[in-house]
């Protein structure tokens, strides 16, 4: 797996390339091959994508913009992750989880969106919460999901 890394923000307790692509290879096992962007940004730049691509004028954790390559085309870019730090980090202690974790899940989560994976409706959403689970379990990481 290929993984380039774009940091638009300086921040502390960011995690490393090689967690990102570690996490990201976990997500992507059966595309060993896969090509993906990572970009960890702030606040506005995150609100200003988020009100452009989804409709929502607010700042979100990650943002997956999958790579749709012209027909006939094959490559394997599966597409960009923009991840924000500063969402992430509240995200985190609101919900009173270890920020590597956080992080973990967010990029396993961008990932499975990229993979075609969504949470539209309840049965898509159980299906991509499952294999969530199973993989930060892998990590030794709690149901994100879990009630607290």
């Amino acid at each position: 797996m290929e993984l380039d890394l774009q940091l638009a923000v300086e921040a502390d307790n960011l995690p490393s390339q090689a967690q990102l692509e570690s996490w990201a290879a976990l997500a992507l096992a059966d595309r060993p091959d896969a090509e993906l962007t990572i970009r960890i940004t702030d606040e506005a730049e995150s609100q200003q994508l988020n009100r452009d691509y989804r409709g929502k004028d607010k700042p979100t954790n990650v943002l997956s913009f999958p790579f749709e390559a012209p027909p006939g085309i094959e490559l394997p870019l599966l597409g960009d992750l923009v991840i924000c730090a500063a969402v992430v980090a509240r995200e985190a202690v609101e919900q009173e989880k270890a920020p590597m974790d956080h992080w973990a899940h967010m990029v396993i989560h961008g990932c499975l969106h990229l993979i075609g994976y969504d949470h539209i409706d309840d049965e898509d959403a159980e299906e991509m919460e499952s294999l969530e689970r199973q993989l930060l379990a892998q990590l030794g990481i709690a149901d994100p999901y879990q009630e607290r």
